[in-house]
């Protein structure tokens, strides 16, 4: 499995990358820095699923996720945030978000994330 991280923390990146591997993932990562950037790597990374940040510079991730369903791409993504309103959560949900996991965040969320994904 591919996962690509987006996040303007190269630090929270990292942080992402040692719990996915804590939780149990043995695939790929590659990384951007916000939803622009994302954007470009989509098609040429295919990844299996994106962890996406919610407040980045440049393009959000809910302008990301917006723009893959505008473009009919076919991307599991979740997004990875301090975001987590009620609000939040349903405009994520209506946006197409398979899940969102607020931070601080735990080693089981993300098993949780990992387990539903092979399962889809």
């Amino acid at each position: 499995m591919k996962v690509m991280i987006i996040d303007d923390s190269r630090a929270m990146r990292m942080i992402i990358t040692r719990t996915l591997r804590q939780a149990g993932f043995e695939g790929s990562v590659v990384e951007a820095a916000n939803g622009a950037e994302a954007f470009q790597m989509l098609q040429s990374s295919q990844p299996d699923l994106v962890l996406c940040d919610w407040n980045m510079p440049v393009m959000s991730g809910i302008e990301l996720l917006e723009q893959i369903t505008a473009n009919n791409m076919s991307v599991k993504l979740g997004f990875v945030t301090s975001e987590s309103s009620p609000a939040i959560r349903e405009r994520a949900k209506e946006a197409g978000a398979m899940f969102l996991i607020s931070k601080p965040f735990t080693n089981e969320a993300f098993e949780e994330v990992l387990q539903m994904v092979a399962a889809a």
